[in-house]
């Protein structure tokens, strides 16, 4: 899926995650063993020793390995650190990887599903990795199968069908990426774009008529103007864009890294992710920071789903294991995404410390918000409809 792409469904993810929450995978029931059955008289007791415990995951990674391969698509290397994912899941099981069009959109995905039914050769996808939206209408046409991974206790209810369908896989939250050889003091929430220091310095990076990533960014600032009232972030949004385009800090041009580096838009309000990847590519020049807000800390989410039609069921929950295992989690995040667990992996201490030294504070993203789909739906229009007119300002 192109970044772009990927972009707007993540806003829409945002909502996701409040709106759904659970899953239902065929779970195997277990079989206690027979406890009125007595030991064998002749099984001297005291030499008996206890079988190993068999590997709960060994019957499914047989089972995976015995259809040989996986076909995954819309998965560019570049995003989110996938090309180090599929290899660490090839290397540790053994098994091919088909990928499809890596730079296709989510829609390509479901698009793929459907014209492959009835397929069961290389062009139908086991697994698909989409926006938020696409997972609920997927399930709704019948066209993904429930499965919970053996960590499902540990992704947040919010982010999560109730009966396993679709589950929140990584995520990102709207951030300032400041050129700091321009702007000597950080802004550290909302409110302190509107203060005198940042004149002509803040821009979108996209036009709030059009671009899903500049709509978030103009719910975020209002989320936090009103106090966390979803009902009021939108109007709240364009209130505050309103004051900062007549108080002369708002720069009504598309921020990108180039305009970023140059000093024209020095603090650009984009997803932390893309703020975290220019900071490496600009490699100190000029030196950026990425700072997540204290409030309006609102977060994009990407689902993944298996097929209802997967040529190879088992290596697609095999896959699922493998991207919700500590191991997968931590490949995202290596590509500056967030994975869904990020929060209880902190806590049990699984995060290099190197890695975290490489992101924004922990805690900044405890306060993340998952916005619903309708939440996301009542904030574009209003947000779209609106600008012109409260804010005034033409984003080119």
């Amino acid at each position: 899926m192109t970044s772009a792409w990927k972009l707007a469904s993540s806003s829409l993810v945002l909502a996701f995650a409040i709106t759904m929450a659970g899953c239902g995978e065929e779970k195997k029931e277990e079989q206690a063993a027979d406890s009125s059955a007595a030991p064998a008289a002749t099984a001297p007791a005291a030499t008996t020793e206890a079988a190993p415990a068999a590997d709960p995951m060994q019957a499914l990674i047989d089972a995976a390995k015995a259809e040989g391969q996986l076909t995954t698509i819309a998965l560019p290397h570049d995003w989110c650190g996938y090309g180090a994912v599929i290899e660490g899941f090839k290397a540790k099981y053994g098994l091919t990887v088909n990928e499809l069009n890596p730079d296709a959109g989510s829609g390509d995905e479901i698009e793929a599903i459907k014209a492959n039914k009835g397929n069961t050769g290389p062009q139908a996808p086991d697994v698909i990795d989409v926006g938020l939206s696409f997972g609920p209408s997927s399930k709704t046409e019948g066209l993904i199968q429930p499965y919970k991974v053996a960590t499902w206790d540990t992704i947040p209810d919010s982010a999560k069908d109730a009966e396993g369908y679709w589950y929140g896989d990584y995520y990102g939250v709207l951030a300032f990426e400041v050129n700091s050889d321009v702007v000597k003091t950080l802004p550290q929430d909302w409110a302190d774009l509107l203060k005198p220091e940042f004149t002509n310095a803040v821009a979108l990076a996209g036009d709030p008529r059009a671009s899903n990533q500049a709509i978030q960014g103009v719910y975020a600032a209002g989320l936090s103007a009103a106090g966390g009232d979803a009902s009021k972030a939108a109007d709240a949004g364009l209130k505050f864009f309103a004051d900062l385009n007549k108080a002369g800090n708002f720069v009504p041009v598309i921020g990108k890294s180039a305009s970023l580096a140059q000093g024209a838009t020095p603090i650009i309000i984009r997803w932390d992710y893309n703020a975290l990847a220019d900071r490496d590519t600009l490699n100190g020049n000029p030196k950026v920071d990425v700072v997540v807000p204290k409030t309006g800390v609102v977060a994009g989410v990407y689902v993944q789903a298996i097929s209802a039609y997967a040529p190879h069921p088992n290596a697609a929950k095999l896959w699922m294991e493998y991207l919700y295992s500590d191991e997968g989690q931590l490949g995202w995040l290596k590509g500056y995404c967030h994975p869904i667990r990020f929060n209880d992996l902190v806590k049990s201490g699984k995060v290099p410390q190197e890695m975290l030294d490489k992101l924004p504070p922990a805690a900044s993203y405890e306060a993340a918000v998952f916005p619903t789909l309708d939440e996301q739906a009542a904030g574009k229009e209003a947000i779209t409809k609106q600008w012109d007119s409260v804010v005034g300002a033409n984003v080119q």
